[in-house]
């Protein structure tokens, strides 16, 4: 069990990690979603009750209930990869009744237009100006991405969400500005693809080792992958419906995960900052 500790000078960041390698970050690399912006906040409750109503159609006795626990828990764990893949786990717990799935594609469509009708009025508002672009991000974001960008850190955007949405969303919300090392979310190719494969190619590009890279994420996907490299994994366990507050299930799961330090938000944008980068107080 990791020791956990408040970060001195700080009110709510979490150390789990003392051992983290300061001062050599070179690259960051950000999960969108939850992580940055909160457009798609509860796309859980949409994806996990499709998937149960699918799976209660096959009738095999089993209760809402179980089906749901079932579900969220491959849903969680798969956060942070491409959402087909967890419309390709939802095939194999349909055939492991004896159904027969459809293409993972088109649970993924399904899933999307049902996603879109609860994010159209955030998405619109945004753009159209009627709602504040930082009122949709988590608190402090835009801040650590400027300062970050301010002292030549290359940051990167990853997501399991569609390119396209997420190039159009964090358009949206003005902050593609940021990510000079590029912005890649899910193709179609999806076996071409992943969290991992991109983790790689910004070390080999840069020619980094494991502390010179920072990754941001809310999900198991990016903070395991940085770890398996020797980067340093901040995860960010935001309550997307209660800003400030910590969602507890996220924490606990970051730090299964192998998370070095533990955020609610970036509030504390600044001693966060100053650890990261071993500057004055640390």
């Amino acid at each position: 069990m990791k020791q956990v500790a408040v970060l001195e000078g700080s009110q709510r960041i979490i150390l789990l990690n003392p051992n983290i390698q300061r001062g050599l970050v070179k690259c960051a690399l950000f999960d969108f979603d939850g992580t940055l912006s909160l457009l798609r906040a509860g796309w859980q409750d949409v994806m996990v009750p499709m998937m149960v109503e699918i799976l209660l159609e096959l009738g095999t006795g089993e209760s809402e209930d179980e089906l749901r626990a079932l579900v969220r828990d491959f849903v969680d764990r798969l956060t942070g990869k491409q959402t087909i893949y967890q419309m390709i786990r939802l095939c194999e717990e349909i055939r492991k009744r004896g159904g027969i799935p459809k293409d993972p594609l088109e649970y993924k469509r399904k899933y999307h237009e049902r996603l879109w009708q609860v994010i159209r009025d955030r998405v619109e508002g945004v753009k159209s100006g009627k709602i504040p672009k930082d009122k949709m991000l988590v608190p402090g974001a835009r801040q650590l991405l400027e300062a970050l960008k301010e002292r030549g850190i290359v940051l990167y955007l990853a997501s399991g969400t569609d390119t396209e949405y997420v190039l159009d969303e964090a358009e949206a919300l003005d902050i593609a500005k940021y990510f000079d090392g590029g912005i890649f979310g899910a193709i179609d190719e999806w076996e071409k693809f992943d969290k991992d494969i991109l983790i790689r190619r910004i070390l080999n590009q840069h020619n980094l080792s494991g502390p010179e890279l920072v990754a941001f994420g809310d999900g198991f996907v990016e903070i395991e992958e940085t770890k398996k490299v020797g980067g340093i994994a901040v995860g960010v366990a935001s309550d997307e419906f209660n800003l400030g507050n910590w969602n507890e299930w996220k924490k606990r799961r970051l730090t299964e995960a192998g998370a070095d330090l533990l955020i609610p938000d970036y509030r504390e944008w600044q001693t966060l900052l100053a650890f990261l980068l071993g500057e004055s107080g640390f």
